[in-house]
Order: structure tokens, then sequence, then C-alpha cells
């Protein structure tokens, strides 16, 4: 099983505090003693070394100043704000709308030439039509208190994005547990169509698109959400954030784990018989 996914951005956050906490020795300095020359209280010292609290960008300033380490401010800042960087709460994601959250994926979705997906809940982003899409940030909007006119904005921006599946010079390699075409995100037209769409998207020329089958002996376990960009990132979707790993011994885990979960799924025909199976299941509901 991978690491934590928040295992990479607290270790950056540690580094930083790692720091600090030097600079503080170095200069002789007490925990009291460092806090009287910020102008805070002792325990946000202690937060801070202990890495249970980032430090802001003065909060840096105040302490290479206290320590006489001023030549090290801009090295520490960003290394902080790296840090805080990986570990992005939704709450703070949305807070400009969720077309924003679209829209600040393009550049990483473009960078990247290979793109590995696991999913065991929704079918991913780059595979959603149209209606599906709707309903999937219909219920974040309302999960995030967003409102609903955000909404036609922030599908429009993923389709725009969704379109690179069909652009030269990417591979996309999605696997899916088999459960994710039976869960009811939407209405019976809706789903219907998004199972239709995934019979057309798994022919695409750039996509691999793998199912693994309910049922089945596993040789590796669900795991939560989780998409790979070449072989130096991936993004972790977690209830309250989205984690960025970046360390290449993580990265090499979910690279392995991928492997595995992928082969234990169906390609091809079989794939496809999957995906026939649960349009047939849709069309017993509707009746």
């Amino acid at each position: 099983m991978p690491a934590s996914p928040s295992s990479s951005a607290q270790a950056a956050r540690e580094a930083v505090a790692r720091q600090l906490h030097g600079l503080r020795k170095e200069a002789g300095l007490t925990v009291v003693q460092l806090a009287e020359a910020c102008g805070w209280h002792y325990s946000k010292t202690s937060r801070i070394e202990n890495a249970l609290t980032g430090p802001s960008v003065p909060d840096i300033r105040r302490w290479c100043k206290a320590t006489g380490a001023e030549g090290q401010v801009q090295e520490l800042v960003a290394q902080s704000i790296h840090a805080e960087s990986m570990y992005r709460q939704w709450r703070d994601q949305v807070r400009a709308g969720l077309r924003h959250v679209q829209d600040s994926r393009v550049q990483m979705f473009r960078a990247a030439r290979l793109h590995r997906l696991y999913s065991a809940t929704l079918v991913p982003g780059l595979l959603q039509a149209e209606g599906y899409v709707h309903a999937v940030l219909g219920i974040a909007s309302a999960v995030h208190g967003l409102p609903p006119e955000d909404i036609a904005d922030a599908a429009r921006a993923r389709m725009d994005r969704s379109r690179i599946v069909t652009e030269p010079g990417r591979r996309f390699v999605v696997v899916v547990e088999e459960s994710v075409l039976y869960h009811q995100i939407a209405d019976v037209d809706v789903m219907g169509a998004q199972l239709g769409y995934l019979l057309t998207a798994g022919v695409l020329p750039a996509v691999s698109l793998g199912i693994i089958p309910m049922g089945e002996r596993r040789s590796h376990w669900p795991e939560e959400t989780f998409h790979m960009y070449d072989s130096d990132r991936v993004t972790v979707e977690l209830v309250s954030a989205e984690v960025t790993v970046t360390q290449p011994a993580e990265v090499a885990q979910y690279a392995a784990a991928f492997d595995r979960l992928r082969s234990m799924a169906v390609y091809g025909a079989d794939a496809r018989s999957l995906i026939t199976r649960a349009i047939d299941a849709l069309d017993r509901t509707e009746t």
C-alpha cells in the first residue's frame, strides 16, 4: 500500500521546521526567547518547530531576523510555500469557484505526456460525458455550499480540458473498479450516456481503459483515487484535500500500486462487455 498520501506534504513541512529549529538552536535562543523576539506566544514557536503549523512568510522573516539568519529568508520562504502547496484543502481550492479549480489543472494536464489514472468511485474527469460532468460538479457544489450558477462555467472548463485525450502526443492509461459503472451519480439517461461514452472513449488511440471486475479474487485492495503525471508527480483525492506527491520513493510506490491494479483489470472486448452489462442493468432499472 502506498504511504499516507499526505506524507510528502508533511515531510516537506517538517524539513522547513527542522531548519527553523536549527536556526534557533544555533542562535542560542530558547523557545520563549525566540517567541519574545518575534512578538508571539511561545506555543506558536513549538507548533512551528513540530510541523503542526506552517509558518507564514512574515513568520519566517521574523524568525530569521531574531536568529541573525536574514540571508536564509528567501530559501526558507520558497520551501515553505512549496510544502503548503502540496496539501491543498478543498475548502481553499473552491473559494474562487469550481471553474477556478478546473482551470488550475490545465497546465499540469498539458505538461504530462503519460497519464495514469485510477478510480474506485467515479468515472475519471478526462472520460466524463457532459451530463455526468454536470452531475458530479452539482454534488461538489452542494457539498461545498457554492452557488448553482457556478456549475455551468466549471463544466465547460472541464469539457474543454478533456479534449486533450484526442490530441496527439499523449497516452492515457485508465483503470477503474467495475462498481464505478453502477454508482448512480445521475439519472438513468445521463448514466446511459456516460456508459455509452466509455464504450467510445475506450477505443480512442491514446486511451487504454481497464476495468477491474467485481467478484474476482484480488491481488491488491481498492485505493483512493489518484492521477499520475508522467513519473514525477501524483495527485491524490482525499475527503478534505488534494495531496500532491513528489518524493521519488512515494511516486514509485504509486506506480507499483497502479501496476498491480492494472494487472487485475480486463481490457478491450472484455471491458466493453462489462460496460454493456451495466447499460443493460440501467435499462432494467428504468422499466
